[in-house]
């Protein structure tokens, strides 16, 4: 049986606990909040791009990039967004198995010849890749990482960009976790390169054919100017909606962390309650006991 002392000790490490897991919750909501509105910024810039492209898309002109050409895939780039840091429950289990899942995937699909190779983004998951590493699954860990600015994250573009160019990946795509919502996100896999020339025309403006648009120097200048800017906009909406989703998975398990916490601290003081009653009760006897005897 554990004595009053020990008890005490306890309810003591547990409230302590309880006050760094609530501390930690608040943090990592500011940093959610942050993140949230990044995005909300971020939407009219890839909004403005996509009108530009809207505009050239509904014109007569064929358009040759580089980045929408499309050839045999024999190597493919997984670029996968975790975090630095622990304590956000499940969320790089789960992004893990979602990448060996995708991984499967890609076998069935281009053959079990291809080459995959694994860009991880966070050092959790690049632990985990290096673990998995192999002859036809390559890793190439990068300095990128959760807290990097968009001087980084634009230079980690132009990397994936160039060795695109240079066919050492004939695809790139990313695989993250979308943010709903505090309590829920869903993993996402989306294709960086080739650009797909349906998400191009998602956004179309058919209204757009019909007004009067002049293209200084000419629309397949413009289209290959305004191309690089909508990859360079999707990966930086990646990685904020992946700091987002890391953010919110941290919340939710602080939170149920303080409530385990509560509980087992209402247990604990509940069990020193009827301990030290026991105690008392025991010493009140012996005093009575001793009057007896007299």
């Amino acid at each position: 049986m554990s004595t009053l002392r020990e008890l005490k000790s306890r309810i003591g490490s547990v409230a302590s606990t309880q006050k760094t897991t609530s501390a930690m919750k608040m943090i990592s909501s500011a940093k959610m909040r942050k993140a949230t509105s990044q995005l909300q910024r971020l939407s009219p810039y890839r909004d403005m791009v996509q009108h530009v492209i809207s505009h050239l898309l509904v014109t007569d002109q064929e358009f040759n990039s580089p980045l929408i050409a499309e050839r045999d895939v024999k190597s493919v780039a997984l670029v996968v967004f975790g975090s630095d840091d622990g304590l956000c429950g499940a969320f790089n289990i789960n992004i893990f198995k979602q990448l060996l899942a995708t991984i499967d995937e890609v076998r069935k699909q281009h053959g079990n010849g291809v080459k995959v190779t694994i860009v991880p983004v966070g050092k959790k998951l690049t632990k985990a890749s290096l673990k998995i590493k192999a002859e036809d699954l390559d890793v190439a860990p990068c300095e990128l990482n959760t807290r990097s600015g968009s001087d980084d994250l634009h230079d980690f573009t132009d990397m994936l960009k160039t060795r695109f160019l240079n066919k050492d990946f004939d695809c790139v795509e990313l695989l993250y976790m979308h943010f709903k919502s505090t309590s829920k996100q869903v993993f996402m896999r989306e294709q960086l390169l080739p650009v797909r020339y349906e998400s191009l025309s998602e956004g179309v403006d058919t209204g757009a054919a019909n007004s009067m648009c002049l293209f200084e120097p000419d629309a397949a200048a413009i289209f290959n100017s305004v191309l690089p800017l909508h990859v360079r906009a999707m990966v930086q909406e990646v990685f904020t909606e992946s700091s987002a989703s890391e953010q919110s998975a941290r919340v939710m398990a602080m939170q149920t962390a303080s409530d385990n916490a509560g509980e087992l601290l209402e247990a604990l003081n509940l069990e020193y309650n009827k301990l030290r009653q026991q105690g008392i009760t025991t010493e009140l006897l012996d005093i009575l006991g001793g009057q007896v005897k007299r």
